[in-house]
């Protein structure tokens, strides 16, 4: 049988024992045998527990002092049974009645006594309390640290496996330490056991002496206590060891070493110290009264380990002088740390400062999570955010600014929360705006949270609040976050999977420049990127044909046509705004090719007429709930969209191509003639 195998039957045969035990009486001899192997046991565990470097290296530690604890008291019971019957319990409990203390059962008592009270009040104690705190911390903090996890995949500095690996950790050690709670548990348990135990066995025994064998008083004492007594000792010892080894796990922090390495380097580190200790301890024997020979020793030996650490301090100070010094502030390579402008930054006034604080606020982690939304809804990576404190910034300000540019800035106010809705009359606190729908709202302070939800308000704290502007400023400049090194990014994952895609785009059809800016537009109108393999297929073939950006990104939006109409559709009903045909075809007839791509070239009077009929139905649609799309030709539509979004910016514009492959249907809400109205 296999090592692995046996070890499996290992563990349920021995629980299966410890059962017999309390039943089965044992030989004298065998009970010897199981004393030494539970001295020896607690000692290992002991010495384990020093020498692992965190306390989920030796996870099995609860289960593993359950059992131990349980073995412990069968033996007490085995003994307790050959005391009573024979007046003798095997040579090792024999020896701790009269050799260890002397063949004296008030030594036998006290010497029992005082080990109860190190293990019971000091040690079990302790650990105790310290396992209910940590179990408790720990539990407290899963969730940060989860979304610590969460925030490090999410900026790709790790990847899911070694993600899941990490949880499972912090899952591990939350169940170790609520492990740990209910084992300290059973240690206290065993200390009190153990007192009630000895007492039984005193009185037991004075009566089975007395009583059933007509001893004296004398001889009771002499035989059964100190049996007794010795049992009590034999218990007591591997049940400190295991305190100890209890209290050595919980207050075990993570280390890269064991224990005695991290304290004999923690300790090393500190040379001053030890020569002050070891003068102090020499000094002492100035005093009158006093032993001079072992203060000399001890203080001899500290100077002497403290100048044996010299050599290893010196290293160190070397090896602080070999580092670098810091450039100057007004070195090359200072100035141009300086000078680097940030794609992205969120800076905050003084007192919004808290939002960032490790100690309680988790702007930083949104941020990081931020990411991850923004990566899988747009198919672009945000570049990261630095954050800092900006002290022109009025206070309660924030502001979000794109390579060193202002692209937003909003009012976060410490101790309040954005209440938005009707009702809020009543509460205190001042007018704000959402920053991103522009809806009205007021600031009212954290403790009316309740209130304000009661009055049937949105409550949204001042995190979400920067978030979410942070979001839609991001939304609405992810072209200018897209850089070439991003593009090129990207192109090394679809080369991964689809090599002969990107092998006939780039850079025999187009460069990373030519990408860009077609990746670039598309994100201009809200759409999302993630499907790179069907974009570089049509860019592939298109730029055959024309390599003019229009034409291309025309191309790739024909081949997200599907995805691209069902982004407006609702319910699986497109509404479409359409264009009258002599209107549309006088509007392509205008079309001039330029130095920025083809333009409509139309007089100002039809264009405004064309803009107003379009504001009427958007602003009509959207009073009753609908988002339509205006529809044209494909040679139109570019052109058409750069006339339209001047004025009406959330009016999308669609081609005929782009939902003539979609399976919604399309409902028709209204044509625009504006052009005719001026003509007449």
């Amino acid at each position: 049988m296999s090592s692995r195998r046996l070890s499996q039957y290992v563990v349920p045969l021995g629980i299966v024992m410890i059962i017999i035990m309390m039943v089965v009486p044992l030989p004298s001899m065998l009970l010897d045998l199981l004393i030494a192997a539970n001295i020896t046991a607690a000692l290992l565990i002991v010495l384990i527990s020093m020498y692992v470097t965190r306390p989920l290296d030796f996870s099995a530690f609860p289960s593993l002092l359950l059992i131990a604890t349980l073995f412990r008291l069968a033996l007490n019971v085995s003994a307790t049974r050959l005391v009573l019957l024979d007046g003798f319990a095997g040579n090792v409990i024999e020896a701790f009645g009269h050799f260890v203390v002397g063949g004296s059962i008030v030594v036998g008592l006290v010497i029992f006594l005082i080990l109860i009270v190190i293990q019971f009040v000091v040690i079990t104690k302790g650990a105790e309390r310290v396992a209910e705190v940590g179990a408790r911390f720990t539990l407290d903090a899963m969730p940060g640290k989860q979304m610590a996890i969460d925030a490090d995949l999410n900026a790709g500095l790790i990847d899911d496996v070694e993600a899941r690996k990490r949880r499972l950790e912090v899952t591990a050690e939350a169940d170790f330490y609520g492990a740990m709670d209910g084992a300290s548990k059973f240690v206290k348990g065993d200390a009190i056991a153990a007192i009630i135990i000895t007492i039984i066995n005193l009185g037991g025994g004075f009566a089975v002496g007395m009583i059933q064998r007509g001893l004296s008083a004398a001889e009771a004492i002499k035989t059964y206590s100190l049996l007794s007594v010795g049992d009590g000792l034999v218990s007591q010892v591997p049940a400190l060891l295991l305190s100890v080894a209890t209290g050595l796990i919980v207050t075990r922090s993570t280390n890269d070493g064991d224990m005695g390495t991290t304290v004999a380097q923690q300790l090393g580190q500190h040379r001053k110290a030890l020569q002050i200790g070891g003068i102090a301890a020499i000094g002492l024997c100035l005093i009158p009264g006093l032993p001079k020979i072992p203060f000399l020793l001890i203080g001899g030996a500290v100077l002497l380990g403290s100048q044996r650490l010299s050599g290893t301090e010196q290293v160190k100070e070397g090896d602080l002088e070999a580092v670098p010094a810091a450039p100057a502030p007004d070195s090359t390579e200072s100035l141009l740390g300086e000078m680097r402008v940030d794609p992205l930054e969120l800076a905050l006034s003084p007192d919004l400062v808290d939002l960032v604080d490790a100690a309680g606020g988790d702007l930083i982690e949104r941020v990081r999570a931020l990411r991850r939304k923004v990566a899988l809804e747009m198919g672009v990576v945000m570049p990261p955010v630095r954050t800092r404190d900006d002290l022109d910034l009025p206070l309660s300000t924030y502001a979000i600014r794109i390579s060193g540019v202002e692209a937003g800035r909003g009012q976060a106010p410490p101790g309040t929360v954005l209440a938005i809705g009707d009702g809020l009359e009543t509460l205190p606190g001042n007018a704000g705006t959402e920053p991103v729908f522009g809806l009205a709202g007021k600031w009212v302070p954290t403790e009316f949270r309740h209130q304000a939800d009661l009055a049937g308000a949105t409550v949204v704290d001042r995190a979400s609040v920067i978030i979410t502007h942070l979001a839609e400023v991001v939304r609405a400049n992810a072209s200018r976050l897209l850089g070439r090194e991003d593009v090129r990014a990207l192109t090394d994952v679809v080369k991964r999977t689809h090599p002969v895609v990107v092998e006939e785009l780039t850079p025999a059809a187009l460069n990373l420049g030519q990408i860009q800016r077609v990746l670039g537009a598309l994100l201009d109108e809200g759409l999302p990127i993630r499907d790179l393999v069907r974009i570089f297929e049509a860019l592939s073939l298109a730029a055959k044909a024309n390599a003019d950006p229009d034409s291309l990104v025309e191309a790739a939006r024909a081949a997200l046509g599907p995805a691209v109409a069902a982004r407006y559709a609702a319910d699986g009903t497109l509404v479409a705004i359409t264009f009258e045909p002599r209107l549309e075809q006088s509007m392509l007839e205008s079309l001039r090719p330029t130095e920025n791509g083809i333009q409509l070239q139309i007089d100002s009077g039809r264009a405004e007429a064309v803009i107003s009929e379009l504001s009427s139905m958007l602003d009509s649609a959207e009073q009753i709930g609908i988002s339509p799309v205006l529809v044209c030709s494909p040679q139109l539509r570019a052109p058409l969209h750069r006339l339209v979004r001047v004025a009406l910016p959330r009016m999308p514009v669609l081609s005929y191509t782009e939902i003539a492959g979609s399976s919604l249907r399309i409902e028709t809400m209204g044509v625009v003639n504006g052009a005719h109205q001026i003509a007449a």
